[in-house]
């Protein structure tokens, strides 16, 4: 399927590893210019060059600290003097804060509101005026399918999350008159990076994906209907199209990429 995204520039914030270079490899497939953002330059430099080998029209890294304000307004000036323009900004970074609603202290609150929330609100604020620019616009944000089965250990970063949500929801009402799309990804248990390193944590095998969600099932109760984790190369078509000019009547949507849930 032809998403239309030949010669589009599109930028995924966190495009460096899992799900977020997932996501930029197909866009990179569809003949995509494609620019990626991420903390580590190494990390940069070899997804850049998948990304060229995918199929890019052109593929750049820019590398920042989504919780840096000069950071991100770095990185989007950089982006701003390669393109002109912004067709698709993609946010699938977030830190994932561990601890309990008693001990976590309130420089860790404030850690994950900023990584999993304020980021985006950066990414979102800096790329808005390139992205009004562009003959079609979209944007994806990513949130998590634990806001809607809660953790005990992860109350920040579900309530991060939430924030996340509910301020993309926003978003998709209030730039709608300017046709710009925006939409949410909710992704399960997939095998990411932080999921893998949990996973061997606990003597589970990470390559393994049925291994893992018996692991999931077993420490968290939150199975899903399909008896496995997600592989991160499996959300990219998802996103793609979410982020394409084929979508074009879907916004202030969430979308569940979980494996099966009872939950809407």
């Amino acid at each position: 399927m032809d998403l239309g995204l030949k010669d589009a520039v599109v930028i995924v914030q966190g495009g460096s590893r899992g799900m977020g270079r997932a996501a930029a490899e197909c866009f990179a497939a569809d003949g995509a210019n494609v620019g990626i953002i991420g903390r580590t330059q190494a990390d940069l430099d070899e997804a850049v060059e998948a990304l060229k080998a995918a199929g890019a029209a052109d593929a750049a890294g820019f590398r920042a600290d989504i919780g840096v304000q000069a950071d991100v307004d770095a990185a989007f000036a950089a982006i701003g003097a390669r393109w002109d323009h912004i067709n698709t900004l993609v946010n699938a970074a977030g830190g994932e804060v561990v601890g309990d609603f008693e001990t976590l202290t309130e420089e860790r609150w404030l850690e994950s509101v900023n990584l999993s929330a304020m980021g985006m609100v950066r990414c979102i604020r800096a790329a808005l005026p390139l992205i009004r620019k562009a003959e079609w616009r979209r944007i994806v944000n990513f949130s998590a399918h634990s806001i809607k089965r809660q953790t005990p250990s992860l109350i920040a970063y579900t309530a991060s999350k939430a924030m996340a949500a509910s301020i993309s929801k926003n978003l998709s009402l209030t730039l709608a008159p300017e046709n710009i799309l925006v939409n949410t990804i909710l992704p399960g248990s997939f095998a990411s990076p932080a999921l893998r390193k949990w996973a061997t944590a606990k003597g589970i095998d990470a390559d393994d994906l049925h291994a893992i969600m018996r692991g999931i099932d077993e420490h968290f109760g939150h199975p899903a209907h399909l008896p496995r984790a997600g592989d991160p190369q499996e959300m990219g078509p998802v996103v793609a199209f979410v982020g394409s000019r084929c979508n074009s009547y879907m916004t202030g949507a969430f979308i569940n990429v979980d494996g099966g849930s009872d939950f809407c």
